[in-house]
């Protein structure tokens, strides 16, 4: 076998496990050629209207019932970090996460992590590091491009009332352009002409009350 042939089959079993432990990472990428959507920003008219979060006596906090349902256990849980503080808004905190989600998945793309260190939580942040060294041990680059964000929405919450603590789950529907090259520049998968479609669901935990008010990233799947 020629040593072309041999390097051939070793690139291909590199990119195939790049991509299952990319997928255990980040989520699952789904190719289309549908025309990118506006990027955040260009059409927020909607999203510049900030509701009264105050609740009404005797009415629901529209606030909470607009992203879960009314007597759900997240709804009661929403309500009770309210409580303890009243400046949290789940409508402020989707929008920031948003934000939070390009930031954190083109920094994990480009393989620089430090911009985005005070979001990661440890076990995080070691994750995606070990993907980061294991490409650059093999040569391998990433050229990806964020398209925008289709979909965020809230999956679940939880609270505990002895620490304080919060525990939002969300899901992530991005569009980006992704391809994987190896050390000669050959693309050994995704392609940078296609827009991809990224799903993913991330927890961020913070603890309600406290000084810091950066909401950590501390479980990622999809």
């Amino acid at each position: 076998m020629s040593n072309d042939m041999i390097q051939l089959l070793v690139l291909a079993g590199i990119a195939v496990f790049l991509i299952l432990r990319l997928k255990n990472v980040l989520g699952t990428r789904d190719g289309f050629e549908k025309p990118p959507l506006p990027m955040p920003g260009q059409n927020d008219d909607a999203d510049s209207v900030r509701r009264d979060f105050e609740v009404i006596e005797g009415g629901p906090d529209r606030d909470i019932t607009d992203n879960v349902a009314e007597d759900s256990d997240a709804a009661d849980a929403l309500a009770r970090m309210k409580t303890v503080e009243p400046s949290f808004g789940v409508s402020d905190f989707l929008g920031g996460a948003k934000q939070a989600y390009e930031m954190i998945l083109m920094s994990f793309e480009s393989g620089d992590l430090d911009e985005v260190v005070p979001f990661l939580s440890p076990d995080v942040y070691e994750t995606f590091q070990e993907v980061i060294d294991l490409r650059k041990k093999e040569g391998l680059t990433v050229d990806a491009n964020f398209v925008g964000v289709r979909e965020t929405s809230l999956v679940d919450a939880e609270f505990d009332d002895d620490s304080n603590l919060a525990e939002l789950t969300l899901r992530f529907v991005g569009e980006l352009t992704y391809a994987v090259r190896d050390e000669a520049g050959a693309i050994v998968d995704g392609n940078p002409n296609e827009v991809k479609r990224q799903k993913d669901i991330w927890t961020f935990e913070r603890v309600m009350g406290a000084d810091n008010p950066n909401w950590q990233l501390v479980a990622t799947g999809e």
